[in-house]
């Protein structure tokens, strides 16, 4: 118990942590409102917890040491977060702001946002290698899937609520992020944060 007490403290820090979740999040809610950022959240979730699955199975160490699929998952990384990071800056620089007076709105695609949030974060190999290699320092060499499975979960738990609160916390500044130089300053912020995500991925072994 312990040891998972630990773990809990562990992971609420790592959830503060801003990493590309944390930003495609909020360009998403700022750009579509708030219905958009949560499907978007959803689709973080369920990457984290099919990663925290495949490290508590054992799989995810495999593909983990496996350089061709580790290097193809993690370019395939690279060139998302990258072209994410692309769309941000252009729409930057775009004087046309109705999708962001009209953010909320719209129709939203359920499906469209969650695979969005759901790619950024499967398609990033380290976010694998991150679950394959923090269980392990937690829990006792005889832990079974269903213990393993409780700390993925718990990091995926934790994980939603900061994201979320990112959510909420956008969507109630929306009548400041709709001005143009705010909405021009959120833009090319966090598309260049991407960007870099993006090149950090590209030049690690």
């Amino acid at each position: 118990m312990s040891n998972y007490l630990t773990f809990v403290v562990f992971a609420i820090l790592l959830a503060l942590a801003p990493g590309p979740d944390t930003f495609i999040t909020l360009r998403v809610t700022v750009a579509g409102g708030k219905p958009r950022g949560l499907w978007t959240v959803t689709g973080i979730i369920v990457a984290n917890v099919v990663l925290g699955t495949l490290a508590a199975s054992g799989l995810g160490a495999v593909i983990a040491s496996s350089k061709p699929v580790f290097d193809a998952l993690r370019w395939i990384g690279v060139v998302y977060l990258g072209w994410l990071g692309l769309q941000a800056v252009i729409s930057a620089f775009r004087s046309d702001t109705s999708a962001w007076q009209q953010a909320g709105g719209g129709h939203v695609r359920p499906m469209a946002a969650m695979r969005q949030g759901f790619l950024s974060t499967f398609t990033n190999p380290k976010a694998l290698a991150f679950y394959v290699a923090i269980l392990p320092p937690f829990v006792s060499p005889h832990a079974t899937f269903v213990e393993l499975m409780a700390y993925a979960l718990t990091l995926a738990f934790f994980g939603t609520i900061y994201l979320t609160a990112i959510v909420f916390a956008a969507h109630g500044a929306m009548r400041l992020i709709r001005r143009d130089r705010v909405r021009r300053g959120i833009e090319g912020g966090v598309g260049l944060v991407m960007i870099g995500f993006a090149a950090a991925l590209a030049v690690q072994d």
